[in-house]
């Protein structure tokens, strides 16, 4: 519920544990940026909530999918209560209980070839919190970023690892690094996916195969590494915005386990290619 008279909102206040990390002209900046966030999930949802908990003034937010049982354990706005319900519909409410002063547009349909201009236009920093299977929107988002010289944040919750990788305009593409061309079936597609995201594979050793099934597109996912994933992307989207600290674009990749408490960074000069 949003703020009351008994209760008033004030962003400053609400923010203010923020400074010291930043300074108030920097969470000026936060306050006026606007983040699209294609896909609510698992890591899109936990996106959308710690970037509102930062102060992110403005977001464009999308998935076409509804809350079921089978999200309880990772996805941030599965309850009971929410069973049934639009994730997009959900999301904004939560974003707005969080930042009443916050404007979240919302794009109920996903993303798709007739509303991805709108949902890029006017953004600072696109967020991928696409399905690991959603080959075709993840190809759609990307080219239309990259025309439009945006900046796409990615994090893929792989076991119980978070694997980072940062598109920037006039660097490597994610058709270039992911090289899908070289896949003459979807199920490899799938693979190409989960090799350029995380190349090290610290997590591959540890994760029950028998629970893959890239036909029925299923697989292991834990809220852990959704959490993970979060606050790794919250980290470049605030460098990216207040353009300070490095960042390490592709084809450079980075992933940190915390299972095997191992974190590893490398590059992959040509993309899959190589």
């Amino acid at each position: 519920m949003a703020s009351t008279t008994a209760h008033p909102f004030d962003y400053n206040l609400a923010f203010s544990r923020n400074l010291g990390l930043v300074q108030p002209e920097e969470q000026k900046r936060l306050k006026n940026a606007r983040i699209a966030i294609a896909g609510l999930g698992a890591v899109g949802g936990m996106h959308l909530v710690t970037l509102a908990r930062m102060g992110i003034g403005h977001f464009h937010i999308a998935d076409l999918d509804h809350y079921e049982l089978v999200n309880f354990n990772r996805q941030v706005g599965a309850t009971m209560q929410t069973l049934g319900q639009p994730k997009v519909q959900v999301m904004r409410e939560i974003t707005t209980d969080i930042n009443p002063e916050a404007t979240v547009t919302g794009f109920e349909n996903g993303i798709q070839a007739d509303n991805i201009e709108r949902f890029l236009d006017g953004v600072d920093i696109a967020v991928d919190g696409l399905d690991y299977f959603a080959v075709e929107a993840r190809d759609l988002f990307y080219r239309t970023a990259h025309a439009k010289n945006i900046p796409v944040v990615a994090a893929g919750p792989l076991g119980c690892s978070a694997a980072l990788l940062v598109f920037v305009p006039g660097g490597m593409t994610w058709q270039e690094y992911f090289a899908m061309d070289l896949a003459e079936s979807r199920e490899e597609q799938y693979v190409l996916f989960a090799i350029g995201t995380a190349p090290r594979g610290f997590h591959f050793d540890y994760i029950d195969p028998s629970y893959i099934n890239l036909q029925k597109q299923s697989g292991p996912s834990i809220a852990l590494a959704v959490q993970l994933c979060a606050g790794v992307v919250a980290a470049e989207v605030l460098k990216l915005l207040l353009k300070r600290g490095q960042i390490y674009p592709v084809p450079c990749y980075q992933q940190f386990d915390a299972y095997k408490s191992k974190y590893g960074k490398g590059k992959l000069r040509w993309g899959n290619r190589g």
